[in-house]
């Protein structure tokens, strides 16, 4: 993933560079054509990639804390009885 990652900013670099040294190219159009064709992009795929580690370090934390509080149900209070106890007449 990381090499796509590299070749893309390398091609969005040497656009900015071709606009910048164009003679009807600008330096601002340079900077914004890397913005929002290298950086921009690439930051959006990084994010996505990176989406199923997130969860997963996510739920690592979440079981880890769950099983830290030694309770199964992570609930205060004590089980209760759902049936309540009889008690024989004398």
């Amino acid at each position: 993933m990381y090499l796509v990652v590299i070749a893309w900013t390398y091609v969005a670099l040497m656009m900015a560079v071709a606009e910048a040294n164009h003679p009807n190219g600008t330096l601002l159009g340079a900077v914004f054509t890397f913005l929002l064709y290298g950086v921009g992009p690439v930051a959006l795929v990084i994010y996505l990639m990176g989406r199923p580690a997130r969860r997963a370090a996510r739920e690592r934390r979440e079981a880890a804390a769950a099983a830290a509080s030694g309770e199964p149900d992570g609930g205060g209070e004590a089980p209760a009885d759902p049936v309540p106890p009889v008690r024989k007449e004398p």
